[in-house]
């Protein structure tokens, strides 16, 4: 039976807060998130890539790559290359950077890490050792539950950059985390809501990556609207049966976390996971696609890990078979989606 969630709501503040929170990664979401904590927060820790981007902003105001037209006034911004400079400053570190490039990130840390709170925007697999952020944390760096979060939902980092209205979900176990997560990110154009399903979130938000390339692939290939709406229906169930398979919790796979996350990455042209699969459906190889994105789809790292779960589980999920299908075996994605046509209903 589904557990309704909580809707936190921010008390009013005079003043920004003084939260020491800090962002690691320079790409676009991670840039959406540095705007999101600028609006409650008085400085955001902030480490890039490499010395260009850090001097780039410091010199512009802006990300010369991703999200160019959000400016920052520097006077809120604490920027640097160093994890161990971010880690040591701040008592919350926002993970931001794509799921490949995480471990060699987190493996440069020397500093004591133990008592902070370490919340993954990552919506990926982590390839080195085949599993979610959470899983790694705790394996890897005896990280507990405890001081993890994960944020979920519907957010498109460019419609933050617009301040189109968006909401997430901040998932972790302890309410007093979760009051101090919703404190620092809810504003005029974002809105919080809480969960306690850390792993449901997490994985939700690399399957729907799965089934939006599919969905791309779907329009690649010139199927419309009403094959889609079916296609959507069908990949959240198979959401719904993959994470009751991996983690049994109160959850509705209805809420924006779970479905409202599907939707948007199936249907919007901002999805980087939508496109990849466009462009294999118009006949790009699978190589090619990739290459040809300036952004990561972490869509595709995590079908591999996700079919290979699946089938150690056992679990019938035909989407995700079609979709590893033509991404990792080289079949033909026109055959294998009109097989797929007749497993959809």
């Amino acid at each position: 039976m589904a557990k309704k969630k909580t809707n936190i709501e921010s008390n009013p503040k005079k003043s920004k807060n003084d939260v020491a929170v800090g962002v690691v990664g320079s790409g676009s979401f991670a840039t959406a998130i540095v705007k999101m904590l600028v609006e409650n927060c008085k400085v955001v820790h902030w480490c890039v890539r490499n010395e260009y981007v850090k001097g780039a902003i410091e010199q512009r105001g802006h990300n010369p790559t991703y999200l160019t037209a959000v400016n920052f006034n520097l006077k809120n911004l604490n920027l640097t290359t160093d994890v161990n400079e971010l880690v040591s400053a701040c008592e919350i570190i926002v993970l931001a950077t794509p799921s490949i490039y995480l471990s060699d990130t987190l493996e440069k840390m020397t500093c004591d890490y133990q008592n902070k709170i370490f919340v993954s925007a990552i919506k990926g697999i982590i390839p080195k050792v085949n599993d979610v952020v959470a899983h790694y944390l705790r394996d890897e760096f005896k990280i507990g539950f405890r001081n993890q979060a994960v944020i979920a939902g519907p957010c498109h980092a460019e419609e933050v950059a617009m301040e189109r209205l968006s909401y997430l979900t901040v998932a972790t176990v302890e309410d007093e985390v979760s009051q101090k997560l919703v404190d620092i990110f809810n504003s005029d154009f974002i809105k919080m809501h809480s969960s306690k399903d850390i792993l449901g979130n997490e994985y939700s938000a690399i399957l729907k990556n799965i089934f939006a390339i599919g969905a791309g692939i779907a329009s690649g290939l010139g199927y419309g609207d009403n094959f889609t709406a079916v296609f959507v229906s069908n990949a959240i169930r198979e959401m719904e049966t993959f994470l009751e398979a991996i983690y049994e919790a109160p959850r509705d796979v209805n809420e924006s976390a779970y479905l409202g996350d599907l939707l948007v990455t199936a249907y919007s042209l901002f999805s980087r996971n939508r496109n990849l699969g466009n462009l294999i459906g118009k006949g790009y190889t699978v190589k090619s696609a990739i290459q040809s994105m300036n952004m990561i789809a972490e869509g595709y790292y995590a079908a591999n890990s996700i079919y290979k779960t699946s089938k150690e589980k056992g679990l019938k999920l035909p989407i995700v078979d079609t979709i590893y299908g033509i991404l990792y075996e080289g079949k033909n994605a026109e055959k294998q989606f009109k097989k797929l046509t007749a497993k959809l209903d």
